[in-house]
């Protein structure tokens, strides 16, 4: 069925109706109306006929889509419109290749996540997928993490099974000087206590934003500020703290302005296992002092998975959590201490992809969200760290 408010004229069931594309007004398809719905309320009544200001439901043009005229025959004219705004961000979806998959999920080939992703395209109309044939993975775009976020958590608890890349940026070439990168720009509008708002202008303004107004609502103070896309991503997390849940943030897409250069890294070094098998608390113990732990003692881990994030900068740090005390008939002169672990928090699926770094990927599966690196063979790993491009020339669109 294809929604819309009637702009003149009658509609009956029956009618021949054609399909014009927006702007240009080319006909996309013919057909007749078939059934006729009106909305009252929550409700959807089957109707005869309907008239100008009613919002119907009409079948019998499959190939409507958002913004097109559905028109008499004799009508070549398309209505004017609102675009949409383009999608801004990109993730790549494809099948759960870790050495846990298929234990717990039903959905688990390219097949079904490519057919999903489609159904999903069909009704949601800020998503756009793409598929370059090459490889069995699906690029999934839309207008922000929120929208993503919500499409996997409805997935995985269909029981799909999935390995998510970082969200990315989609950035464009300048018409007038090709060697030129545009970035997406956001309208961003924060209303949040004033003793609040000194804290949000210094992060949004590390993060490459502009101030635009300043100005008191009530007993707020509202911020509109332009940042890049690039700037939004994991400060969602960063927002709720910092105004300890009571601020409210709105971002609109602006315009696609020149790249501002990189941002200031908050990301530290990941601890990486190295080998296969169940986390010992012995292991864990040992590597605790390193830095904060993200598996629990008795957890399945394998080569490749990101089990921690180091307490300073550098580069990754290989591990072996499932490495075991050794014993002997040799009695020690004191008892061994009780080990205690600090307790690890789970992941929400808000939280990974904030806090993804490029070169790694999001496990998700009807149970589990786990961190992993993108490659899990440490010597490939390596040796495509040494030749990876930026992620500009990767992903300029």
């Amino acid at each position: 069925c294809a929604l819309g408010r009637i702009s003149s004229g009658t509609v009956r069931v029956g009618d021949k109706i054609r399909v014009l594309e927006p702007g240009t007004g080319q006909v996309r398809e013919e057909g007749k109306v078939t059934r006729l719905f009106l909305r009252s309320g929550v409700q959807q009544i089957e109707m005869a006929q309907a008239g100008a200001g009613d919002l119907v439901s009409v079948s019998g043009v499959p190939t409507v889509g958002v913004n097109t005229t559905i028109a008499a025959p004799g009508v070549d004219e398309a209505l004017d419109y609102i675009p949409i705004d383009p999608p801004t961000i990109s993730v790549t979806f494809s099948v759960n290749d870790s050495p846990l998959a298929g234990r717990e999920g039903t959905q688990l080939t390219s097949n079904m996540i490519r057919d999903r992703l489609r159904r999903e395209a069909e009704i949601n109309v800020a998503l756009q997928i793409v598929n370059d044939g090459k490889s069995e993975a699906m690029e999934v775009r839309g207008r922000g993490e929120l929208q993503l976020s919500v499409l996997i958590e409805t997935m995985r608890r269909e029981g799909f099974e999935l390995s998510v890349t970082p969200p990315r940026v989609l950035y464009k070439r300048d018409p007038d000087n090709k060697s030129a990168v545009l970035e997406p720009y956001e309208e961003l509008t924060i209303d949040v206590d004033h003793q609040a708002a000194g804290v949000v202008i210094e992060k949004l303004t590390k993060r490459k934003g502009e101030l635009k107004s300043f100005t008191d609502v009530a007993d707020k103070a509202r911020l509109v500020l332009h940042i890049p896309t690039r700037g939004l991503l994991g400060y969602a997390s960063e927002f709720k703290n910092d105004t300890h849940g009571t601020g409210v943030m709105n971002h609109t897409f602006l315009h696609y302005g020149e790249h501002v250069g990189p941002l200031e890294k908050t990301r530290k070094a990941s601890m990486v296992c190295l080998s296969g098998g169940t986390a010992t608390s012995y292991a864990l113990n040992m590597m605790e002092p390193r830095g904060r732990l993200f598996v629990r003692n008795g957890e399945d881990v394998y080569p490749g998975m990101v089990v921690g994030e180091l307490s300073k900068d550098g580069s990754d740090l290989e591990v072996n959590p499932t490495k075991a005390k050794q014993l002997t008939n040799i009695r020690a002169a004191g008892k061994d201490d009780a080990i205690r672990l600090v307790p690890v928090k789970p992941w929400s699926l808000e939280e990974v992809i904030a806090y993804v770094n490029p070169d790694e990927a999001i496990e998700v599966t009807p149970t589990q969200i786990r961190l992993r690196k993108q490659i899990l063979d440490p010597t490939r790993r390596k040796q495509q760290s040494r030749k990876r491009v930026s992620d500009i020339d990767e992903f300029v669109d």
